[in-house]
């Protein structure tokens, strides 16, 4: 009976379950993805129907089987909710990509800033290009961009390569992580009930001082690891000479437009300047929205890429239809990602962990940040850890009030950690790796240490902006 009794205690009780139902959320996320290879959309959404149904067990519909199929079709109604707020913006970033590599547009942006600023400064070139790229183009296709690059920089000056590596992956990871419309911070800015302007800017600004000291790292290690060129990689050549590629103006628009008209459009709505401006105020806030500005960004692209090479229309819709078909993929896993967090929203577990860091006195920036990093290094994908973390964070922060400060640093502890240890269970790793030519233990000691530098520079200034501009309304 002392046997029976110690164990009925020891079972969850009801201010213990919600727990339980995150943990076997996140075992099902981690164990399907990194263990049985199953895709991160089945994934979530299983998790989020495992959610839903476990969910039951702490009230009294534990056996109504009414109840259960509720929590089956709910997170299917979540899924559709969230993609409807991120697939158009996601859809045309991956045709503004498509356009800018295809026109040459993403060519004159490398070409102009790696003749401005010189091959002795080549390294903040790559930079550069990679944190520009990094916002409307994937960070895989970044990087296939400017490798080549790097290899023809390192040929000519006989070293620095491993600098050149470490310069492209810090650009691109940063803006991958942090700025909108890339779908990991488009979906936190979404879910946490951030504007997309204050999402971008706070984003660019965090990743520019981020950027500085992970190339000053880049240098320190570059000192003191030689990593050479081994057979098979020689220098490529760009196929286009100069006067054939687009201004750069031109090419750098489909990037800046949309960041200016929902920049302004935010400033406009913040400040109350609507009656001031009258006419000109209502047409900024039209152009602002994400939905009419991502658009324009995409039909100044595709117009740059007609432009650039003309074509029939079955040729260029051939051109469109593969970026929207990857951005399908995108779309359903930040959706279902969507899911997942609003099934264990309905799960409780936001009063039940917002009361035990109130209890212990832990800091949601810190929990935010632990938590991605812990999801980004048990399954690999930075977008997965970004959107099962946000899911969490928002059933704990509710509509922020909680907060002592502005909930983009939420967002910005999000960020930072889901890039928080990368090896061998990430795709991004491998990428790297093998179009670098790098060994597994280079790799390790390039991109690996970029990324773990970013993330822990990143967690630092966000909490020291927290304090300095809690920006509380």
């Amino acid at each position: 009976m002392n046997w029976i009794i110690a164990q009925s205690n020891a079972l969850p009780t009801l201010e213990t379950w919600p727990f339980v139902c995150l943990l076997a959320g996140i075992i099902t996320v981690v164990l399907s993805i990194a263990w049985l290879r199953i895709h991160a959309f089945l994934a979530l959404m299983m998790a989020a129907m495992l959610v839903g149904i476990l969910a039951l067990f702490g009230t009294e519909n534990g056996s109504d089987v009414n109840a259960w199929i509720t929590a089956v079709e709910q997170p299917m109604t979540e899924f559709g909710t969230t993609a409807g707020k991120i697939a158009w913006v996601i859809a045309l970033a991956s045709l503004i990509g498509v356009c800018m590599m295809e026109s040459g547009a993403a060519d004159k942006i490398v070409r102009v800033l790696i003749r401005r600023l010189g091959e002795a400064h080549a390294a903040w070139a790559l930079l550069i290009c990679g944190f520009i790229l990094g916002i409307p183009v994937f960070f895989d296709t970044v990087f296939f961009l400017l490798i080549p690059l790097a290899r023809g920089l390192s040929l000519r000056t006989g070293h620095h390569y491993a600098l050149y590596v470490m310069a492209i992956c810090s650009g691109a990871v940063i803006t991958h992580t942090l700025v909108p419309p890339t779908p990991g911070p488009l979906f936190m800015a979404e879910k946490l009930g951030i504007q997309l302007a204050t999402g971008m800017w706070a984003g660019i600004l965090l990743g520019a001082a981020v950027a500085v000291v992970a190339l000053w790292v880049a240098k320190k290690v570059d000192r003191h690891t030689f990593i050479p060129l081994r057979n098979g990689q020689h220098q490529t050549e760009n196929e286009k000479n100069e006067y054939q590629l687009p201004s750069f103006t031109a090419s750098l628009t489909p990037v800046a437009l949309p960041v200016f008209l929902i920049g302004t459009a935010s400033m406009i709505d913040a400040f109350h300047l609507t009656a001031g401006m009258g006419l000109w105020a209502n047409l900024f806030l039209f152009l602002g929205n994400k939905y009419i500005a991502m658009l324009l960004a995409t039909l100044i692209a595709m117009i740059i890429l007609i432009q650039q090479r003309p074509m029939t229309r079955s040729q260029f819709a051939a051109i469109v239809g593969t970026p929207l078909e990857t951005a399908g993929l995108i779309i359903m896993i930040t959706a279902a990602g969507g899911a997942f967090g609003a099934m264990i929203k309905l799960a409780g577990i936001g009063d039940a962990i917002g009361g035990l860091s109130s209890r212990f006195g832990v800091s949601h920036i810190l929990l935010a940040y632990f938590i991605a990093a812990l999801m980004k290094t048990a399954q690999g994908s930075g977008t997965v850890s970004m959107i099962t973390t946000t899911g969490m964070m928002a059933s704990v922060i509710g509509d922020g009030t909680i907060l002592p400060y502005h909930p983009i640093y939420i967002y910005l502890a999000i960020g930072s950690g889901s890039g928080m240890i990368s090896w061998m269970n990430d795709s991004g790793f491998w990428v790297v790796c093998k179009l670098s030519g790098m060994t597994e233990k280079e790799t390790l000691k390039t991109w690996t240490l970029s990324l773990a530098v970013i993330s822990i520079t990143g967690l630092a200034l966000t909490l020291l902006a927290s304090v300095i501009m809690p920006m509380r309304g």
